[in-house]
């Protein structure tokens, strides 16, 4: 008689069980904002990419949990080769990321040979590779004001970002045609009706949006310049255009204030990202529990992409 296998049992006090495998493991959980609030009270630190490639950058724990998704993982594991660097699901992919195949990235930057590629953090180890400087959106304009006005650069893979950063800047870019499926379903029509409920509200925006929208804000930034953004600004009201777990942190950060969670298009949930959701709890204890999923990248892969990495966060020195 053959008797079905039993799962085990997990703990009733997960949290607790978490922080004593992170003790046991010398680990630490870095998680960005979009993550669902269990899993950014858990955390160790709780960021935006620069932030949390900065802190990958200078952790001494032996195993690094990223609760976030692919691109940021891997992006821990090219920082740092000899740690162990855990990923709660490893379904946790990124629209953006697979909007760029490498093949078709390699194709489109030979057409450019005299160009210098700027690729914005969410890409995959391969487009890193590829890649002369990283940025995020928290220093995606400071590090394309750096580069010299005669210098011709293609920019990649948010063609939303990079066409902020032009804006911006007023250089002209090369740009790859990639999008984010949760800041391209924020409806330009549903956000005007908002306003008209709302309008001592300012509007707040992640600069992936699309125009119309970046138009109607009041201030865009990223998730980390959002955040400070709402804690030192007069206003009381925010209509918080980026994926809605960052309005977690803002609560605790601004107690008194109302955040209201920008409209998707037919009013569909579609502004929560599903793949930074697939992050829960329960994984992230099974994950420091099993000591996987883990994240590997070829080391050649890894060499290649470490160069744009480092030279992102030496151009960042003086961006808080």
């Amino acid at each position: 008689m053959f008797l079905p296998v039993q799962e085990t049992a997990l703990p009733k006090d997960l949290v607790g069980a978490i922080q004593a495998l992170k003790q046991e493991l010398n680990a630490v959980i870095l998680a960005h904002y979009y993550q669902d609030s269990q899993v950014q009270d858990v955390a160790d630190y709780v960021g935006d990419s620069l932030g949390l490639s900065r802190q990958a950058s200078q952790t001494n724990a032996e195993v690094i949990l990223f609760a976030g998704v692919h691109f940021m993982a891997e992006t821990a594991k090219i920082l740092n080769p000899d740690k162990l660097v855990l990923l709660p699901d490893l379904a946790a992919g990124c629209s953006l990321a697979d909007s760029c195949p490498p093949d078709a990235f390699a194709a489109f930057k030979a057409q450019y040979p005299d160009h210098l590629v700027i690729s914005y953090i969410n890409c995959s180890a391969a487009i890193k590779a590829m890649s002369d400087i990283i940025c995020t959106s928290s220093n995606a304009v400071a590090i394309v004001q750096q580069i010299p006005p005669e210098q011709p650069i293609i920019f990649a893979p948010d063609q939303n970002l990079g066409r902020y950063v032009m804006k911006q800047t007023g250089r002209e870019m090369v740009l790859w045609p990639g999008s984010c499926i949760v800041h391209e379903t924020f409806s330009y029509q549903e956000l005007v009706k908002l306003k008209v409920r709302y309008p001592n509200a300012q509007i707040i925006a992640h600069p992936e949006c699309e125009a119309p929208v970046l138009e109607m804000a009041d201030y865009i930034a990223s998730t980390t310049g959002l955040l400070k953004y709402v804690q030192r600004s007069d206003a009381r009201e925010f209509i918080v255009v980026t994926e809605p777990g960052i309005i977690h942190q803002m609560q605790k950060a601004a107690p008194d204030k109302v955040f209201i969670p920008a409209p998707a298009t037919n009013g569909c949930a579609c502004n929560q990202c599903p793949y930074m959701r697939l992050n829960t709890l329960e994984k992230v204890y099974l994950a420091l529990r099993d000591r996987q999923p883990e994240i590997t990248v070829p080391e050649d892969i890894r060499q290649k992409a470490l160069v744009p990495l480092e030279r992102m966060l030496a151009m960042s020195a003086g961006i808080p």
